[in-house]
């Protein structure tokens, strides 16, 4: 059982066909629905950065989501990177 009032925060980044089929939208849409705070952003690279902050069932069930993506999303390979989202933060964002 998930401690009451546990946060975790992360971070990914997310290849493959990920433009153009609302990935980005679909994710913002997806974590608020898990009770989870988030922001998503492309990177130069052309991947997708997503930081999320959330209880830990959330988080991992959206790393879930994200691999699957929203329909006609492809994601060739998701990287854990370190998550700088501070436990203050509310709502999401794409930037």
């Amino acid at each position: 059982m998930e401690a009451k009032g546990r946060l975790e925060a992360a971070g990914s980044l997310i290849a493959g066909g990920v433009h153009g089929v609302g990935f980005r939208r679909w994710t913002l849409k997806r974590a608020p629905a898990l009770h989870a705070a988030c922001k998503v952003r492309t990177v130069p690279d052309g991947s997708v950065e997503v930081a999320v902050l959330g209880p830990p069932g959330a988080v991992k069930e959206l790393w879930e989501d994200l691999a699957r993506g929203p329909r006609f999303a492809r994601a060739d390979g998701i990287v854990e990177i370190p998550c700088s989202l501070d436990p203050a933060t509310v709502g999401v964002s794409i930037l």
